[in-house]
């Protein structure tokens, strides 16, 4: 099974309060509507590649909510909940317990520090966590801990500079491949990995979600759509676009929408 096989997922539905959601600096609002319609269309696309969808209610007490990705963590073998690195956050977790604990046996929690889901990239032989604004040495040697008890081993990176989280540079997008920023290349990080680097000003592309056989990409970025059709009949993945220009001003992509995981072993 490799690891951006899934037939399961966990969804938020956004509140009307998403349009205070966190961002790193200045700039217009999303609208509801706006990130709404986003979100339906990322739902869909989750459903049309064979995904099973458990949508929740929003949360109007947490704008960032519909994010489910940095609160919380899942795997084949159990779920993790996080503390995010931002105060305003901080109670999502104990609001996923449940419908976590609806799908899986195990559930483990990280006690101390912080850490965000966008600073985790799942790789065949190992998880990557990136040291950010989100997320703390303690917080990111804890969460070492909790995913060596499920049985995954883990190391703490420093993200490339400028990225608000690890994922905001790179994406596995097959099992020997990322798409990334030329400074997620440059970085050295992900050396040993075959590298797709995003066009420049279209550095937020390197957020995108692969799924089974298709891979997820923002929409307004054409010149990496342009690039990766080819690459997607060569290595086996067809690609979708999806408008992410809504919650791409609340510093949000593809990833961080959904918890994803197999039910499947083996």
């Amino acid at each position: 099974m490799r690891v951006f096989d899934f037939d399961h997922a966990i969804l938020r539905a956004p509140a009307r309060s998403v349009v205070d959601g966190l961002r790193a600096h200045d700039g217009p609002s999303p609208s509801f509507e706006g990130v709404a319609a986003e979100h339906r269309g990322y739902a869909t696309a989750l459903a049309d590649a064979g995904v099973a969808v458990d949508m929740l209610a929003p949360l109007e007490d947490f704008p960032d909510s519909l994010f489910v990705e940095d609160p919380a963590l899942t795997f084949p073998e159990g779920a993790i909940l996080l503390r995010p690195g931002t105060r305003t956050r901080l109670g999502e977790a104990a609001h996923l317990r449940t419908a976590l604990e609806r799908h899986f046996s195990l559930v483990r929690e990280i006690d101390e520090g912080h850490a965000d889901g966008g600073d985790v990239l799942v790789t065949p032989d190992l998880v990557l966590i990136g040291l950010s604004a989100r997320t703390d040495r303690v917080g990111a040697e804890a969460l070492v801990r909790a995913l060596g008890a499920i049985g995954r081993k883990a190391r703490v990176v420093l993200p490339p500079e400028g990225a608000l989280h690890l994922k905001t540079a790179v994406s596995l997008i097959d099992e020997d491949s990322v798409l990334t920023t030329r400074a997620g290349a440059d970085s050295g990080l992900f050396a040993g990995l075959r590298q797709i680097v995003v066009p420049a000003g279209e550095e937020a592309a390197a957020n995108a979600l692969r799924v089974n056989d298709r891979l997820f990409v923002g929409s307004q970025f054409p010149a990496t759509l342009a690039m990766l059709v080819d690459e997607g009949v060569e290595r086996g993945y067809a690609v979708v676009p999806l408008d992410t220009r809504q919650i791409g001003l609340i510093d949000a992509g593809l990833s961080c929408m959904s918890l994803r995981w197999s039910g499947r072993q083996g």
